[in-house]
């Protein structure tokens, strides 16, 4: 159910202090009304950006920053199509939507349209329960517009993957001046970015957790815990993502330690909701409140194992399947890039990104009989492709050779998937 990682992750500097005269909550760099009122609606690409009586603007058709993101975004995005158009011939004959719309998409389709009983005939519908319903919610709200569901899987991902890259764009800038240009191109060409541009819910979640953050490092929890809940209806990644909040809220100078700032402590709790809601659903049907955990363990043998047990599995199974052989050493690598990126993190004591990351590590490492969809799950280290970011502006060798490693196993992955092998 998930992908493989990229190069290494480098530091992440710190964001500017506020000066003293800053407003409480304002993000780096913001010192009043005027300018917090430009800076601070940062994830739905929409600010305004114009003087009273004058025709509003939204920002990201203005700021040379979000135009450079989108520009990444659809020039990454003409390069895929004409990629896996290209790689076609003498390996399938699926039809051209459909190579972007493989197993999960399928899932989620599935979903949409008949439930968690799946469709009549459906051999392994047991399965469903893997997957959160914010995928399918939208699929099939979009049914009275767009009928074909594969057609409204990609929709999906292609609008969400744009406010991807304006947010991340934005975030990074918030970390390193200049350095969200290099971000959003990490992420874009990194090794799994075939699912940002496939009906998989990579592109939702990381829309509205990279929003997430973005608003949360600006001061606006409320806004923050509203996106973040939206996360959690779409990937279990969603209750990283919510601890990570909750440790910014901590230690930051907008959080708790703002005038009143505990008041804002219950919003945190929101993205625990959804959670709650779906075990309790998934109760009512099958009578197990743990029916995703269970469902994992039956289908994907993932269960709690010693870290060494994962590690030796996956090197013993990478022999067995040769078509899969490459995949599984790539999820080896992916496993190592989780590592080094989270002793990265507590070295430079990013303690909100860590809380993020670290329990990452926990699910992928040790509660799994063996290595899967590491590599996908790197799409979503946004700390790691704001590091590569940063790289871009301070050490631009790294980022020159990060990208070198990149590109060329993006473009193997995307012609396996979209011919239709296993990478994750």
């Amino acid at each position: 159910m998930t992908d493989r990682a990229p190069a290494g992750p480098v530091e992440i500097t710190e964001p500017e202090r506020e000066p003293a005269d800053a407003e409480p909550g304002a993000g780096p760099g913001e010192t009043t009304a005027e300018t917090s009122s430009e800076t601070t609606a940062e994830t739905s690409g929409e600010t305004t950006g114009e003087v009273a009586g004058r025709r509003w603007v939204p920002r990201f058709l203005t700021d040379p920053g979000d135009r450079l993101a989108l520009l990444l975004w659809a020039l990454s995005h003409v390069g895929v199509l004409i990629y896996a158009y290209l790689a076609g011939p003498g390996r399938t004959t699926d039809p051209f939507l459909n190579r972007f719309t493989r197993w999960d998409a399928e899932n989620f389709i599935a979903i949409a349209q008949f439930g968690y009983d799946g469709p009549p005939g459906m051999q392994d519908a047991e399965k469903l329960p893997a997957f959160f319903p914010g995928m399918a919610i939208l699929i099939r709200m979009m049914r009275p517009v767009v009928e074909d569901g594969r057609l409204a899987t990609m929709i999906i991902s292609l609008v969400a993957s744009a406010v991807l890259a304006v947010a991340l764009s934005r975030l990074a800038e918030t970390y390193a001046a200049g350095s969200g240009r290099y971000a959003v191109a990490a992420l874009f060409l990194s090794p799994f970015a075939v699912f940002l541009y496939s009906g998989y819910s990579e592109a939702l979640f990381l829309a509205l957790a990279v929003s997430a953050w973005l608003l949360a490092r600006n001061g606006r929890w409320e806004d923050s815990a509203l996106l973040a809940t939206g996360a959690a209806t779409v990937r279990i990644s969603g209750l990283f993502l919510a601890f990570g909040l909750l440790v910014m809220f901590l230690v930051a100078e907008n959080g708790r330690k703002r005038p009143g700032g505990w008041r804002l402590l219950p919003w945190l709790a929101l993205p625990g909701v959804p959670l709650a809601l779906y075990s309790f659903y998934q109760w009512t049907r099958t009578g197990d409140w743990l029916a995703y955990n269970s469902v994992q363990d039956r289908f994907w043998g993932r269960h709690a194992v010693w870290p060494w047990e994962a590690l030796a599995n996956t090197w013993s199974m990478s022999d067995d399947v040769a078509s899969l052989t490459t995949s599984y050493y790539e999820e080896i690598i992916s496993a190592a890039v989780l590592l080094v990126l989270a002793v990265c993190l507590a070295v430079r004591r990013r303690w909100p990104e860590l809380a993020y990351i670290a329990p990452q590590v926990l699910s992928f490492l040790t509660l799994s009989s063996f290595y899967m969809s590491i590599g996908r799950g790197s799409l979503t280290w946004f700390p790691l492709w704001i590091a590569i970011g940063v790289a871009g502006v301070r050490r631009p060798w790294v980022w020159l050779v990060s990208m070198a490693i990149m590109i060329p196993v993006m473009a193997i992955n995307t012609g396996n998937f979209t011919t239709g092998a296993w990478i994750g």
